[in-house]
């Protein structure tokens, strides 16, 4: 038996990034000024943030073409294939059927480097020499550094000081694309000045620790891999292929799968499908996060900070407090406070759902898939990988088809442990 997957033509691309913006039935709550409480004025934003992408955070037009650079650098790598996981089926004995849309192969491993070339294109054309950003795993330290290098940005990151210590690999792979990256929190900031050394940090004060820096040096520019609208804007190029393979198999998936920390790779998959969902298609859409950092399925849906120190706009999200602190667990890339505004306002109006799932059953999903389909996942790619499993054993005739964001050949030490079956020395 051959392999399923469907592939497209590198003419097949989309030229677009789509914006479910212009397809909402209802409007997001606008950001809001740390210091007024009112809705933020994007001129108080260029300072952080370039131009154009400060447009397509507001904008409302449904579709935006990528820039043929962006294109061109995309065309490494895109389109990414669509596979079916057969030996899976066959490994669980079930009706299910079960596709993945495979985005570790990107020159970095994962889909990161979608958002991280257009965000250091749009930097160019804008001037920034400098590119200042926050990573967890770090898979969106590298994939920036490598944009970095492609549009001659000099790049540097705050990586959450817990997986810093994981990762060596994801450091040297930062460092071969001249990424100078650091552990957060540090002793280069003022913000990182106020934790003592034995603080695991998070995404939240490494994100406080870029923007304090950025607001320090002239023709610095911050950049983000996760929760802002531009960010899902960009990634939207995962579910528009997606879409385009669904049509070539004649199929329309019961359900949709996606891992979901700050909600990039989640978002990128789900929102081309939105507008069928609002016509009436009976498609599940599940985010898959961590029990630990449970921000969907445990969070307040309110105003909060995007980072710990205050720095950021206020944005409506379902949040866990800026001030949480998660546990060291494995998938760095989940252990987030927040969730994208646009994917919360998608739970809130039910459009979508979210489950958690334990470390110990992510690792075995992960295992599992490794030795059956080929392909270590990420950690943070395993959560859906999880909650796919529990959900074919149910053994029901209908299609899953979830995102597998990244390969896990840089996460080897956390499979070392599960191996071990302890991860107290992680």
């Amino acid at each position: 038996m051959f392999r399923e997957v469907v592939y497209l033509k590198p003419e097949e691309m989309p030229r677009c990034y789509y914006n479910v913006l212009a397809d909402l039935p209802f409007k997001l709550d606008p950001p809001l000024d740390p210091e007024t409480r009112q809705p933020m004025k994007p001129e108080k934003l260029l300072r952080i943030f370039p131009e154009p992408l400060l447009e397509q955070e507001i904008i409302d037009r449904r579709f935006i073409p990528i820039p043929e650079l962006v294109l061109k650098e995309y065309a490494v790598y895109r389109p990414t294939p669509l596979i079916r996981a057969n030996f899976l089926e066959e490994y669980l004995e079930t009706r299910t059927r079960i596709y993945y849309k495979y985005e570790g192969l990107s020159p970095t491993g994962s889909h990161k480097t979608n958002t991280a070339l257009a965000q250091a294109y749009y930097n160019k054309i804008s001037g920034t020499k400098i590119l200042v950003t926050e990573t967890g795993a770090g898979q969106w330290g590298s994939a920036l550094s490598y944009a970095g290098a492609k549009f001659g940005l000099e790049v540097r990151v705050f990586m959450v000081k817990v997986s810093y210590n994981q990762k060596p690999f994801r450091k040297v792979l930062m460092n071969i694309f001249n990424g100078n990256v650091v552990p957060s929190p540090s002793k280069l900031t003022q913000f990182g000045q106020t934790f003592d050394e034995e603080h695991p940090g998070t995404l939240g004060i490494a994100i406080s620790e870029a923007i304090e820096t950025v607001l320090k040096e002239q023709n610095t520019k911050y950049a983000l891999g996760s929760v802002l609208n531009h960010v899902l804007l960009h990634q939207t190029i995962i579910g528009l292929e997606l879409k385009e393979q669904l049509k070539k198999l004649e199929i329309t998936p019961d359900m949709i799968v996606a891992c979901h920390g700050g909600g990039s790779n989640f978002g990128g998959t789900i929102l081309p499908f939105i507008p069928d969902i609002l016509d009436g298609k009976d498609i599940k859409i599940v985010a898959v996060e961590p029990e630990s950092c449970p921000s969907l399925t445990k969070g307040e849906y309110r105003y909060d900070f995007g980072d710990s120190a205050g720095l950021t706009p206020m944005m409506k999200m379902y949040t866990l407090g800026k001030n949480f602190v998660p546990p060291a667990i494995h998938a760095g890339g989940l252990r987030y406070h927040g969730a994208a505004p646009i994917v919360s306002k998608l739970l809130y109006e039910k459009l979508i759902s979210a489950e958690a799932v334990s470390q110990d059953e992510v690792f075995e999903a992960g295992k599992l898939f490794a030795k059956v389909e080929g392909i270590v996942p990420a950690p943070e790619s395993a959560h859906a990988i999880a909650y796919v499993v529990k959900e074919a054993r149910k053994n029901e005739k209908k299609t899953i088809v979830f995102t597998l964001s990244g390969h896990g050949h840089f996460d080897l030490n956390a499979y070392v442990c599960s191996l071990n079956g302890n991860f107290r020395n992680f």
